[in-house]
């Protein structure tokens, strides 16, 4: 197999730091919602509506599109040598990273709910939707790393 050229190790690499960044405001903005959905002053929700909308559109919307076209062309580039298309692993993958943007659209479409009402759902299910991601993080590195053949 090739080296991989420099610019295939940036992108790659600034792949890896938007994965990061997507994932840190993945797991932080629904823990806000926790804490959104556990206030009861006015004040505390308007402190709360701030951060949720800086988080998802100023973090989690850029690093999810730095995430989705950095992996584009590492697919496009690295499937050449490393033959992604004929791995049930890769659509795997690719499948649970569907899941993540949608779950991503969920976060913004809750938090909009919350601006109306802090009590649309209760603190312990924000509890749970906060665990999807992680379930998610693990499949996909698991997938990645190891390439089970199936």
């Amino acid at each position: 197999m090739d080296a991989p050229s420099d610019a295939f190790l940036w992108v790659k690499a600034l792949h890896i730091i938007a994965v990061v960044c997507w994932f840190a405001a993945l797991f932080y903005l629904p823990r806000l919602y926790v804490y959104h959905a556990m206030s009861e002053d006015a004040t505390s929700h308007q402190r709360f509506q701030i951060m949720e909308r800086k988080l998802y559109r100023g973090i989690m919307w850029p690093a999810m599109l730095a995430t989705l076209i950095t992996a584009h062309f590492l697919v496009d580039w690295g499937d050449a040598t490393r033959h992604y298309h004929a791995a049930l692993w890769f659509y795997l993958k690719v499948g649970l990273v569907g899941l993540l943007v949608i779950y991503h659209f969920f976060c913004g479409y809750y938090r909009k709910k919350l601006m109306v009402d802090a009590h649309y759902k209760s603190h312990k299910f924000w509890r749970y939707f906060n665990e999807m991601p992680t379930l998610i993080l693990f499949s996909v590195v698991i997938l990645v790393v190891v390439k089970p053949q199936f």
